[in-house]
């Protein structure tokens, strides 16, 4: 049975007994925790979370019976302040280490991109000097994340490292790991050059992937004149989720799918939209 999340600090509330409630009056299943965007006491520093806090936040998340499907821990591994990647690293093995006590098992990132706090395409992201960075840095944390009995999420994106299924793939056969699981956002991949393909798209990274998929992430948007895209309102857009869900429960009949960037009003009819196609 497909699950639904959302991010929590999309939620606009914070404090885990919020998020819970909030949880609870839109029908979700639990969210995708980005611990310092949403809990006004874990700053975004190394060492900023302690195994009872984590705890504390698997309690309250537990008795509510609500989940998370990923820990996101999102830094540029490729950016050109090499002080902002040791933190990112550093900040991402605080998290694997304390995944379970958040009740957790999986922390993610996207592959970066030279433009550094912009995450958007630089034409050094599809070198393979890029590439080969994103592999060693992944690599480790792999390693790390296997002594800590969990696994690492790698997400792809048209302007990032990992800018395709196929360049994600050669990431993944190259790191060998056994513990590496798959963000997939269709979002992610599409820009106006290949928004039609967008199908197609889906198609070959439920193929490639398959259930090393932990998470999708649910998304909509609208082309502007210019052809470039526009996010808007899930049920709002383009994306045909009666297909796309269709698609996904062949291959991920159990999927987790978790609304990113769904913010405010848009929320409620969001969830419907997915819940009538689901």
């Amino acid at each position: 049975m497909m699950k639904l999340f959302i991010r929590a600090h999309d939620l606009g509330v914070k404090g885990e007994e919020n998020i819970a409630a909030r949880l609870d009056e839109l029908g979700l299943d639990g969210v995708q925790l980005v611990a310092y965007k949403c809990l006004d006491d874990v700053p975004y520093i190394p060492a900023a979370v302690t195994k009872e806090r984590a705890e504390k936040f698997r309690t309250v998340f537990e008795k509510a019976g609500k989940t998370i499907p990923l820990i996101g821990a999102y830094f540029n591994p490729v950016h050109p302040d090499g002080g902002k990647i040791t933190k990112g690293i550093e900040v991402f093995r605080d998290y694997l280490s304390l995944a379970k006590e958040f009740g957790g098992n999986i922390v993610g990132s996207e592959t970066g991109s030279y433009n550094g706090d912009k995450w958007t395409y630089n034409p050094q992201n599809r070198t393979e000097e890029a590439l080969e960075r994103v592999i060693r840095t992944f690599a480790g944390l792999c390693e790390y994340a296997q002594d800590c009995g969990v696994n690492v999420g790698m997400e792809g994106a048209f302007g990032h490292v990992c800018w395709n299924v196929k360049t994600l793939e050669r990431a993944v056969k190259t790191i060998g790991a056994g513990n590496i699981r798959i963000i997939f956002d269709l979002y992610n991949y599409l820009d106006g050059s290949n928004v039609r393909q967008m199908y197609d798209i889906l198609e070959e990274g439920l193929q490639t992937f398959g259930d090393r998929i932990c998470v999708f992430h649910i998304k909509d948007c609208t082309v502007n004149e210019d052809g470039t895209l526009k996010q808007c309102g899930v049920g709002k857009g383009i994306f045909d989720y009666g297909r796309i869900l269709g698609e996904i429960k062949k291959v991920c009949p159990d999927a987790n799918l978790v609304f990113e960037g769904t913010t405010g009003e848009d929320i409620v009819p969001a969830v419907q939209h997915l819940k009538e196609r689901i």
